[in-house]
């Protein structure tokens, strides 16, 4: 088992920014949120790494239709790989026509969701390979999305960046501002949710493993107000493990249905139908 590190715990400030401390004068540091996580993983040898929500179960006889869905993930992600590979090993030989790599940055822009520079068009051939090299080199995610049913949590959407540069992001709603109209609207028009249900590839076409901490959005990271026996306090979380600590990896999102998505936020969250197990289930012996 994995658990999140204590060196990841951030250290809280009162609402004067002041460092907060115990009843005995210690230091009082909060968890730095599930973007700690990225050490975790980090450290993981795998192929394919599954990522899902701890609150979103179901009881055991659901689960041959989830289990399905499931699969189908890891499937397009393998494949999706397995392509990505393949156009890098071609490009490390530099045997490609100016055709070939104009076909692949047609993938990239229409399978990958990569957007390049504006610049990108003027490149002489090796400029673009360079180019086209340094974006499918990266880590992989191929995330399952569903219907935005009102549920709370985060949701799909393209983002500016600050050099304006797009990109396919998982935002939360404390990354919005709300002061603002505009994001505002946009925020309430989400037609989908991020049930957080991912798979990612975390080995390059050589086999060996990226540094995650290399593909971070360090500005992506939350204050919080907490509140710390009876007195409230901001805690730093850190760039969240789906958001800005996979910022710079590579985004595919697939529609699921919504039967893949059975979260439990609340006790009362336990009375919906699909939490209920069957009878089968039950019998006691």
């Amino acid at each position: 088992m994995s658990v999140q590190s204590p060196s990841t715990d951030v250290i809280a400030v009162d609402t004067r920014n002041r460092p907060c401390r115990d009843s005995a004068g210690r230091l009082v540091f909060r968890p730095g949120g599930h973007g700690a996580l990225l050490e975790n993983m980090n450290k993981l040898d795998a192929d394919l790494i599954f990522v899902k929500n701890i609150d979103n179960i179901v009881p055991a006889s659901h689960l041959e239709k989830i289990l399905p869905y499931k699969k189908l993930l890891g499937g397009l992600a393998l494949h999706i790989r397995e392509e990505i590979f393949a156009f890098l090993r071609k490009m490390e030989k530099g045997e490609l026509s100016r055709n070939e790599i104009d076909a692949i940055a047609d993938y990239c822009r229409n399978k990958i969701n990569i957007v390049f520079e504006s610049d990108f068009r003027g490149l002489s051939a090796r400029q673009k390979r360079e180019r086209i090299f340094s974006y499918l080199n990266r880590p992989l995610r191929v995330c399952a999305m569903v219907r935005n049913a009102g549920e709370p949590g985060g949701a799909p959407f393209w983002i500016q960046e600050k050099n304006k540069m797009q990109s396919l992001q998982i935002v939360e709603s404390a990354h919005v501002n709300k002061t603002l109209p505009s994001q505002l609207s946009l925020w309430s028009q989400a037609s989908y949710f991020n049930p957080v249900d991912m798979v990612c590839c975390t080995k390059n076409y050589r086999g060996e493993k990226f540094d995650l901490k290399n593909y971070v959005n360090e500005d992506a990271y939350l204050i919080t107000i907490k509140t710390e026996k009876g007195r409230q306090i901001k805690a730093q979380e850190m760039p969240g493990l789906w958001n800005g600590s996979m910022a710079r990896w590579n985004t595919i999102f697939v529609e699921f249905p919504l039967k893949v998505f059975n979260p439990v936020k609340t006790v009362d969250d336990l009375l919906r139908s699909q939490h209920q197990a069957s009878k089968k289930y039950c019998r006691l012996k």
